[in-house]
């Protein structure tokens, strides 16, 4: 059977892809396209190639029915089990399923499945009793070479950073397990758009007053109490009636808007300063019929103004879609890009889309979250090479009036290391092995080796390191000890018989004050200031071996301040014992609030 459709080449390539990946492994994978890209086609093509059993899941019934039309339109007949269809048929070789049905109705998955599909994949958690887990462990023990596919258009969690740990340009996101291993295709949203398959997005700063959501406390996902955004919002009613006054105004020339609210309650006083005959209000509450028919009326065209909180961001289809207003705060670049997503698909004689953030987000919708959350509200992507293998990692930091980074949070390069010509790469289980350079580290007392800034045990020799927050405990008891926390470092240099002594001063943010000297013209000493300071330059991005104290002195700008520092008092001063580096712990750093 043919395909009714052609393929768009990066449809087709993300096929291929998946057929090379599943060819050579049995490990999970996932395909990154952005919201309007055609996943659906993709599920249905493979389906097709498929010849024994296959499960398509997702979390929603529209995307339930979405795929398997699709599947349908190539002449094929596949079952649908969902109890919001109102359909429980497994038997066919091809099976569209919510995730929900499946998941209470186990007994009637026990037959051999080759591949699970999941759509809208950045839902699964890393949790063993969630519901995709447990379903996916159940089909393994039919079948322990189950494939797992997964399909999103934003592959990270909030509250987990990214979905997956290895990407195919050959960079690993994480070192901790993530619910897929392998990203083996990805198109990013400024391609689509470049390329005329997505809608441009006009994105334009609000002209009117936003709400300020900046004092709320945000629980671990990023969101808000539902009681306290009210409470907020209930401060605002000028404001949400002027920004509706300025959405009508500009919607005056738009074919369809949605409204995104930030409460139930903040949807119906939205929905009440809109013309009632054009106008629909859809939450998690509203009756499916209900709900159903006011969604058709809305994609008629009947109705102009969409105003929803929470349900429309996945699984909906409109392309006519031409204005997104955004009166709902959310940490979750995920949420953003989907939310942004429902107007960005193409309709005839679209131009662009209209997108105004009302909430002040500050999200880039072209540049996702690095894959952990902001370290603070200035961070930014900013691009780091590796001294080591010379991957140019991407992570949080900070850039000049100049564009140099000054500053970033990455603590070990992301790149994989090149197999060895006409090998393996050296990894365990034959995957690729990451490279081992840190930019932030701990150092293990007993072999010197370099860990991550959290580890509890050396990676190499496996003994015991020395928590930094125990260290500060004990010396903060000693009544001989000084704790200072560092604020920054001043450098000099004096004569001595030998050579040129190097004077650090280390600058308490209450104006105490420590200090060390190193001698340069002894190499015991110019070795151990290179390994704690000289390692460290400009964040760990330009590790440096230095000869003289002249160049130290030059260069003295990019040196890394320890956190901490703590001293033993001897007859007549402090001697410095012990620079801590990179603290992640209990006790507040300098400057910190």
């Amino acid at each position: 059977m043919n395909a009714p459709f052609k393929l768009r080449p990066y449809q087709q390539e993300a096929v291929d892809a998946t057929l090379s990946h599943f060819r050579k492994s049995d490990e999970s994978a996932v395909i990154v396209l952005p919201t309007g890209a055609g996943k659906s086609l993709v599920i249905a093509e493979l389906a097709r190639l498929a010849r024994r059993k296959i499960l398509v899941l997702t979390h929603v019934k529209e995307l339930v029915e979405q795929n398997h039309a699709k599947y349908q339109s190539y002449g094929l007949t596949g079952g649908i089990f969902s109890a919001g269809l109102k359909r429980k048929d497994s038997q066919h070789q091809v099976t569209f399923a919510s995730v929900q049905s499946v998941s209470a109705n186990l007994d009637q998955f026990r037959d051999e499945y080759s591949l699970v599909i999941i759509d809208e994949c950045h839902r699964v958690s890393g949790e063993d009793t969630s519901q995709y887990q447990r379903i996916i462990e159940l089909l393994r023990q039919q079948n322990d070479a189950l494939k797992v596919l997964g399909l999103t258009a934003t592959p990270y969690r909030l509250a987990m950073g990214w979905i997956y740990r290895y990407h195919y340009r050959g960079f690993v996101r994480s070192e901790e397990d993530k619910p897929f291993q392998h990203c083996i295709y990805e198109l990013p949203l400024s391609y689509m758009i470049n390329r005329g398959y997505l809608t441009r997005p006009e994105l334009v700063n609000a002209a009117v007053a936003q709400y300020d959501f900046s004092t709320l406390t945000q629980d671990r996902f990023g969101e808000y109490a539902e009681k306290d955004v009210n409470q907020l919002l209930s401060k605002y009613k000028r404001v949400t009636r002027a920004i509706i006054e300025q959405v009508m105004e500009l919607a005056d020339d738009r074919r369809g808007a949605m409204i995104f609210a930030a409460t139930v309650d903040h949807a119906r006083e939205i929905t009440g300063y809109l013309p009632e005959q054009e106008t629909a209000l859809v939450t998690g509450a509203t009756d499916l019929k209900d709900r159903d028919l006011l969604i058709h009326r809305f994609k008629e065209r009947q109705l102009k103004y969409l105003v929803n909180v929470s349900v429309l961001t996945t699984g909906f289809d409109a392309p006519h879609v031409d204005f997104i207003a955004i009166l709902r705060p959310t940490q979750s670049v995920s949420l953003y890009q989907q939310i942004v997503g429902r107007g960005l698909r193409l309709d005839e004689g679209k131009q662009d889309c209209l997108v105004i953030d009302y909430a002040g987000n500050h999200v880039n919708l072209h540049h996702p979250e690095v894959g952990e959350p902001k370290p603070n509200p200035d961070s930014e992507p900013v691009q780091v090479f590796c001294p080591g293998c010379g991957f140019a990692n991407i992570f949080w930091g900070k850039t000049d009036s100049d564009g140099r980074v000054i500053e970033h949070y990455g603590r070990r390069c992301q790149g994989l290391l090149e197999p060895a010509e006409g090998g393996e790469p050296a990894g365990q289980n034959g995957r690729p092995q990451q490279c081992d350079y840190r930019f932030r580290f701990k150092e293990c007392p007993h072999c010197g080796g370099e860990n991550d800034i959290a580890a509890r045990h050396c990676w190499q020799c496996h003994k015991a390191i020395i928590d930094p927050d125990d260290q500060l405990r004990d010396a903060l008891k000693l009544k001989d000890a000084m704790v200072i926390r560092c604020a920054g470092i001043t450098l000099s240099a004096h004569a001595s018989k030998t050579g040129s002594k190097l004077r650090i001063t280390y600058h308490g943010e209450d104006g105490e004050e420590l200090g060390e000297s190193f001698d340069f013209s002894k190499p015991a000493q110019r070795a151990v200031f290179n390994k704690l300071f000289g390692r460290r330059f400009a964040n760990g991005q330009a590790p440096r071996m230095f000869s003289k104290t002249d160049e130290v002195l030059e260069s003295q700008a990019l040196l890394s301040a320890p956190d901490f520092v703590i001293a033993r008092k001897q007859k007549h001063y402090w001697q410095v014992q012990e620079r801590i580096f990179d603290y992640r712990g209990q006790y507040r750093k300098a400057n910190e609030a």
